[in-house]
């Protein structure tokens, strides 16, 4: 029997709108546009919404699937599929969290020195951040979620920055409309729907939701407010950047940022990098609670030993990835994996659960 999560350590079902879009914002949001617009070019505004109403369907599924559960996924997983394969897929689970957050903190890392300070030791960075991350996770889930909201609501400023390029935007950039075939649309949007991928923690902490099924539509509006973000960006992005600039671009977004003059700061992408640390956060402490949470419903040891654990192995990891080329084949094996997961196997648990409630009920 799966543990029952007391009240004390629940939180309120509008917290979950911050949850589901804190972890969703990460450091793609600075540079994902060159990839998605690879394929759609000027249409690739289409691809972002397309990716995000398909999320929603997916959202959907997850809470089916959790319908009147007791436990978390790891806990389905071994009631429909046994001990030994639930256990198996619940290692998955874990290894993926634990890979989302290195991905996040070591590309987080790279841009602080290549922007910022090309000098900083790639060790020194990620130790501060993990001790930040294990003085929140001591806390418990209520702080992680508290984390997060403090992710999504403290930098809402640098929405601003977005909007800035708008006065150079040449919107004839965007034109002509559709004049991709549908086939390159829908690559352009498996190639944003690896920047959605996160939202899957949903299915460890929805355990620790208070009515959960009253969740649901905050956790629509979380994934809406992120696809609004990301059209935000992209558009400005299309109409700053002619394709040929943008085919060359790495990140994007810092870069548009550059051309931001205030009278009280002179390298607006300075400020826009410190913030983004309040964003980073959030996903690395929501992505190991999971990981250190699903191991401890597998081993039944206590969380706190094993996320120690898993932070070493995540300070590991950031100092063995040295260069760009094999940050991005993290960045590209963690996204198709997440792409895997999303609109493979979670449809597939939503129909395996179906013939198992079906043939329960009997």
């Amino acid at each position: 029997m799966h543990a029952k999560v007391e009240e004390q350590f629940k939180i309120s079902p509008y917290l979950v709108f911050f949850l589901v879009h804190s972890i969703q914002l990460g450091v793609g949001i600075l540079g994902f546009q060159r990839v998605v617009a690879k394929t759609a070019q000027q249409d690739a505004w289409i691809s972002v919404i397309l990716a995000g109403a398909s999320l929603n369907i997916v959202l959907w599924l997850m809470y089916r699937i959790l319908r009147n559960k007791e436990g978390d996924v790891i806990w389905i997983q071994q009631q429909i599929f046994g001990k030994m394969i639930g256990g198996l897929l619940g290692t998955v689970w874990i290894v993926y969290f634990l890979a989302m957050s290195a991905t996040v903190l070591r590309t987080y890392i790279e841009v602080v020195q290549v922007w910022m300070f090309p000098k900083m030791e790639t060790w020194a960075l990620s130790l501060a951040f993990l001790i930040l991350t294990y003085y929140c996770l001591a806390g418990g889930f209520r702080v992680v979620a508290g984390i997060c909201f403090f992710g999504v609501v403290l930098p809402m400023y640098l929405i601003l920055g977005i909007l800035f390029p708008l006065e150079f935007a040449h919107f004839y950039n965007l034109l002509p409309v559709m004049n991709h075939s549908a086939k390159d649309i829908l690559l352009s949007a498996k190639d944003m729907s690896l920047s959605y991928i996160g939202f899957t923690t949903l299915f460890i902490y929805y355990p620790f939701i208070k009515n959960p099924q009253k969740s649901y539509k905050w956790a629509q509006f979380g994934i809406l407010f992120t696809v609004l973000i990301y059209l935000m960006v992209m558009v400005t992005t299309l109409v700053f950047y002619s394709q040929e600039q943008l085919e060359k671009l790495i990140w994007a977004t810092l870069t548009a940022w550059k051309i931001v003059q205030l009278p009280f700061v002179e390298r607006f992408e300075y400020i826009g990098i410190s913030s983004w640390a309040i964003v980073v956060l959030p996903n690395i402490c929501l992505s190991v609670w999971a990981a250190g949470r699903a191991a401890r419903s597998l081993t039944k040891m206590k969380q706190r030993p094993l996320t120690l654990f898993f932070l070493l192995l995540i300070f590991i990891a950031t100092i063995l990835l040295k260069g760009r080329t094999e940050i991005d084949v993290l960045n590209d094996m963690v996204g198709r994996v997440g792409f895997y997961i999303i609109y493979g196997y979670i449809p597939f648990l939503f129909i395996v659960n179906l013939i198992y409630e079906r043939v329960k009920h009997k």
